[in-house]
């Protein structure tokens, strides 16, 4: 039987290979990624305003290594009128924001506003400067990020913006996104707000530390890596290729990928969509499924956006150094020539390893 204690050795292959396959995708190794021309490299240096609070005592109470990601709806109430501050709404219903908002806040729709219009792939860095200058937010702006399902679609638009490296002390999430706004009956408005644009530069994407890709996938199942799969327990043991009540998205083979861990991403939520304490948190991911914090995560579902709130967790609630969103997911390697899947239960979560 291996044993439960990788060698630092084989951690390092598994960083090393998923590394190594982004190298391959983009052309560019991720030490020496250069910046683009007359861009600068990074925003002003990643200091907190007067704006974002270092950490909210309620959140901090939890647990979690990095409170200070989240903010609550009573702080964002309190701060709505902030000049520093751009507040934007991403829900998988992109019709919602228009049947009303949380005031002030301005529409990320996921589809138009983020993903390329003809190659598989997010906007380049052209499209995301001018999609913050169009926002209004600059290098003094703190964006707070919220939305429908859990912050489903608000964990992905965080993810999208720490691709093109917008500095974490400068993003929030609000814990509870849309539903707890509306639970507490806090106003909506329907009224659309015009930002003045900025001026914004935008630094060249980088997709190294958040993103992996179907080779450096298939290398990190080869040598054993931690895989969590954050789809349903149906699509992971696959009896069914796609969500209940969503459409089929042209997957041709139901499974997983081998070695994978289930772990429904919606389990990292409480029923008012409140993330679950660093505690809780811990006892699913660790004293279930068995992971660890000291080696590689990769997370999938089916294109990157359930998964998206996975590496949220992990990533900022319990500080794993290094985790990455696989966003080809299950659409990608479900019809992949060559790739090999998994069927049934065998890893869901409670049977470890």
């Amino acid at each position: 039987m291996p044993s439960s204690e990788p060698s630092s050795d084989s951690r390092a292959r598994h960083r090393a290979a998923l590394a190594a396959a982004v190298a391959a995708f983009t052309g560019v190794h991720p030490a020496a990624a250069a910046p683009v021309p007359n861009v600068t490299p990074d925003p002003k240096p990643s200091v907190p305003t007067t704006t974002a609070p270092a950490a909210l005592p309620e959140l901090a109470a939890r647990g979690y290594a990095r409170p200070d990601v989240l903010v609550t709806t009573a702080w964002l109430a309190e701060h709505l009128d902030d000049p520093d501050l751009r507040v934007l709404e991403a829900d998988e219903d992109v019709l919602l924001y228009h049947g009303g908002h949380v005031p002030g806040a301005q529409k990320l729709d996921w589809h138009a506003d983020l993903n390329d219009p003809v190659v598989r792939d997010y906007v380049d860095r052209d499209a995301f400067q001018a999609l913050l200058r169009r926002l209004g937010v600059d290098e003094d702006t703190t964006v707070v990020l919220y939305g429908d399902k859990n912050n489903w679609w608000a964990t992905y638009a965080f993810w999208v913006f720490r691709l093109f490296r917008f500095p974490e002390e400068r993003l929030r999430l609000v814990d509870g996104g849309r539903a707890k706004w509306e639970a507490e009956g806090r106003p909506l408005t329907s009224a659309v707000v015009r930002r003045e644009p900025s001026q914004y530069l935008a630094p060249a994407r980088d997709d190294a530390p958040v993103r992996a890709f179907r080779d450096a996938v298939r290398e990190h199942a080869r040598l054993g890596g931690q895989l969590v799969d954050v789809r349903s327990p149906d699509e992971f043991a696959g009896r069914t290729t796609h969500l209940a009540a969503y459409p089929q998205e042209g997957v041709l083979r139901g499974g997983h990928i081998p070695g994978a861990r289930s772990v429904p991403w919606a389990r990292a939520a409480n029923a008012d969509g409140t993330f679950k304490s660093a505690a809780e948190l811990r006892a699913i991911y660790e004293g279930e499924a068995g992971l660890r914090a000291d080696e590689a995560v990769v997370t999938y579902c089916r294109i990157g956006e359930r998964s998206s709130h996975t590496w949220f967790a992990l990533t900022y609630l319990l500080g794993y150094p290094d985790v990455r969103n696989y966003d080809g997911s299950w659409t990608e390697w479900g019809n992949g020539v060559g790739l090999p899947i998994e069927t049934g239960d065998r890893r869901a979560a409670g049977e470890g390893g």
